[in-house]
């Protein structure tokens, strides 16, 4: 069954590590702004992807030695108050009907799922799920934990959870929260060994070639090296998505505590016609290249633009060396926004005024962080607290009223 009108529309690999949570990391989310800016991708993806329900397994549920775990309580619940900030919380609505399908597939192929009742969410569900709420997403939850059986067990039961929404005809998306070696640096909180760091290269560069049999078959003991919590994770996700249309690629990577941070999709469903039409930009830039190819580096320049402007009182130059799409002429609009969601700035230019995208966005950054009358200018102490969005937009064109699509185009309103 295709993912175009099947169940399965998004799959991928997010981490959990507390500290990424801004209420909880303070000043240090600075040293991972990379996997932040990343899950706001991973969410932007999933959104569009059309997900109702959201499957996801940590590794840090209640673990039994043979049953799959499942929190069963209709509205799940979890806080961050183990890690100083329990007024941060995430809530979510249970899929009953999606947890019952997945038991009755489980138990067709001999597999136990055991639902617990009166427990908060874990960490390994709670971070993702934080970026997933926080960046927009809304929708119902199935929150599992795995178990000590094989790896071919945990294969077998991703492919149940396959079978439970293609039977419900549930579109959903699968998480699997892990995080890759705990020993890449002498200060990591797991010791440190000096070769861990070939179990984070293989199973990195596995997901860039589209290659999970290199991580399924990956050596035992280089994993029991790595002092990883993410690999059976990964397993079930690969079950899930073994039969989907794939599609593998690295959003981010990045240890700056010497545990590996890995956020990854490995499986999208193809775009609708309406989305490839969001997506062509007529000045010749299609914007699936810029999620799949310069997403991030546009993000970072947007963020690097206010950040120097803000400290140092000077515009940067444009990059020497830009992805092509960067040099391209297009109007862009940059926003910015608080880590709770509240608008701290957005300027932009309806049609190009530089030879460049990367100088209209470079312009148009600086401008967001200092000249939108309704808000004052960004401070410095702000710049570790802030997120960004950049829209490249496509030439300007007129439209009959039936034609207007929210979701397909913006809307220029001339007085």
């Amino acid at each position: 069954m295709e993912m175009a009108t099947g169940s399965l529309v998004f799959a991928g690999i997010a981490p959990h590590p507390p500290i990424m949570v801004p209420e909880v990391g303070r000043e240090a989310i600075a040293e991972v702004r990379g996997s932040i800016e990343a899950m706001r991708e991973f969410t932007e993806r999933l959104i569009e992807s059309g997900a109702e329900t959201v499957v996801l397994i940590s590794p840090h549920a209640p673990l039994e030695a043979r049953a799959f775990v499942a929190y069963q309580d209709t509205q799940l619940y979890g806080d961050f108050a183990k890690f100083r900030a329990p007024e941060t919380r995430v809530e979510a609505q249970l899929d009953e009907e999606m947890l019952n399908a997945i038991s009755r597939a489980a138990a067709e192929q001999g597999y136990e799922v055991s639902g617990i009742r009166g427990y908060d969410l874990d960490h390994g569900t709670t971070v993702p799920l934080y970026f997933l709420q926080r960046n927009g997403w809304h929708g119902r939850v199935v929150a599992l934990g795995y178990n000590f059986l094989s790896n071919e067990d945990h294969l077998r039961f991703g492919a149940c959870i396959k079978q439970a929404a293609d039977e419900t005809g549930r579109i959903i998306a699968f998480v699997a929260s892990g995080d890759l070696s705990h020993r890449l640096k002498p200060e990591a909180p797991a010791g440190y060994d000096p070769q861990a760091y070939l179990f984070d290269q293989e199973v990195v560069e596995a997901i860039r070639a589209a290659q999970p049999e290199r991580i399924i078959n990956i050596d035992h003991d280089l994993r029991k090296m790595a002092g990883e919590c993410g690999y059976r994770s990964m397993l079930v996700a690969f079950g899930v998505t073994e039969k989907a249309e794939q599609g593998y690629e690295v959003l981010n990577y990045e240890a700056p505590f010497g545990v590996g941070y890995l956020v990854a999709q490995i499986a999208r469903g193809p775009l609708s016609d309406k989305e490839k039409a969001s997506r062509h930009n007529e000045y010749g830039i299609e914007s699936e290249r810029i999620h799949q190819e310069g997403g991030l580096q546009i993000l970072a320049l947007a963020r690097r633009a206010v950040e120097t402007f803000i400290r140092e009182g000077r515009m940067i130059e444009k990059p020497s060396s830009p992805d092509p799409m960067l040099n391209q002429r297009a109007a862009c609009f940059v926003s910015i926004k608080t880590f709770g969601g509240d608008l701290r700035g957005c300027i932009g230019t309806i049609e190009p005024v530089k030879e460049t995208l990367a100088e209209e966005l470079i312009s148009n950054a600086a401008g967001s962080a200092t000249r939108d009358p309704r808000f004052p200018p960004v401070m410095p102490e702000e710049l570790s607290h802030l997120r960004y969005s950049v829209d490249v937009l496509s030439i300007p064109e007129p439209a009959q009223f039936e034609e207007l699509d929210p979701k397909v185009y913006g809307v220029i309103v001339e007085d």
